[in-house]
């Protein structure tokens, strides 16, 4: 194998440096990533890759790579990530925060301001991060605010919010003690470096999780088509549910992967004049909503034999059709 990439990594952990090497080879036109740990003269292999995607491998490189500096590790030759675009948040002071806050929160009172928002999203019906984000809840939780100053101190809290609930979070407060004081300056100080670099890199190491899955369902979908599986098949090899799966055939039709087979299978039992009547539907109507085709087509019935979501599945399917139709005839003309 052709090691064409490698790069040291090292960490300090109880006195003892660890000595670790990130390696992509080429063999027989197929890739290798992997990680290579060394202790007392051994060398322990691990392979995270191997495969012909390349950008396959980018991925699992950019996860794998986040998890291993979240943990302490750090490399000899830097450049593994865009330090300078990546390293250096928007808002530097309030990244900070956030940490000291993931870091050091009272569990006990985050709880509880987990529960009041529970609460308040269903009084008020609405999802719970339209009324406070988890990062805001922990930092109430790591800071409790005592006054309204106070806690328009904290990244997240403008007026409205404030207004609309800061005497409610307030009076949750009263129950706490406020260890650290306000202004939030010390933690600038106080927070270690290393501390805040190992948690900017978990950060990464979610979004890097994030991106993953999404490749890897992708990947699932796109194969389970090329082979010719039904929609339920696709759903099972996925995860996805059938409405998300249908949503991602929407975006895969626009970056113009090959649906057809797909969609013949799943459109088969349909008879042709009823495709046909949604298909002039859209013509009339257009294809931003579904409703107005539904009743236009089918009135205040529904079609014999399937159910109202099976109706809206079918539905999508041909606007899937519809658009890429009319995208077509668009830039012919």
């Amino acid at each position: 194998m052709e090691v064409i990439f490698m790069n040291k990594l090292s960490r300090v952990s109880e006195h003892h440096e660890e000595i670790a090497q990130l390696w992509i080879g080429e063999e027989e036109n197929s890739w290798h990533l992997g990680w290579s740990c060394y202790e007392a003269g051994d060398r322990e292999d691990t392979i995270w890759y191997e495969g012909n995607s390349w950008e396959e491998l980018m991925h699992i490189y950019r996860h794998q790579l986040a998890m291993q500096m979240s943990e302490g590790y750090r490399p000899l030759m830097h450049g593994l990530y865009n330090e300078n675009e990546d390293m250096k948040p928007r808002s530097y002071a309030g990244q900070r925060l956030h940490c000291f806050s993931e870091l050091y929160g009272n569990e006990q009172l985050y709880e509880d301001l987990c529960t009041w928002r529970r609460q308040k999203a269903a009084s008020d019906r609405k999802a719970p991060y339209f009324v406070a984000t988890n990062r805001l809840l922990r930092l109430i939780s790591a800071f409790v605010p005592h006054t309204m100053d106070e806690l328009m101190q904290l990244p997240g809290v403008g007026e409205s919010k404030a207004a609309e609930y800061g005497l409610e979070w307030l009076e949750l407060m009263s129950g706490f003690e406020q260890s650290r004081p306000f202004p939030l300056d010390w933690v600038y100080i106080v927070l270690k470096e290393e501390e805040y670099e190992s948690w900017l890199y978990k950060q990464k190491e979610q979004k890097y999780k994030q991106e993953l899955d999404k490749f890897i369902t992708r990947k699932h979908v796109l194969e389970g088509m090329k082979e010719g599986q039904t929609l339920e098949a696709i759903v099972n090899r996925s995860g996805l549910s059938r409405r998300e799966l249908i949503e991602l055939l929407e975006i895969l039709d626009l970056e113009g992967y090959d649906t057809d087979s797909l969609l013949d299978v799943e459109l088969a039992v349909m008879p042709e004049t009823e495709q046909e009547a949604v298909w002039n539907a859209y013509e009339e109507l257009g294809d931003t909503f579904l409703k107005p085709v539904l009743l236009k087509v089918y009135g205040g019935d529904r079609p014999e034999g399937g159910s109202l979501e099976q109706v809206y599945e079918r539905l999508r399917m041909i606007r899937i059709r519809f658009r890429r139709h009319t995208e077509t005839e668009r830039n012919v003309g």
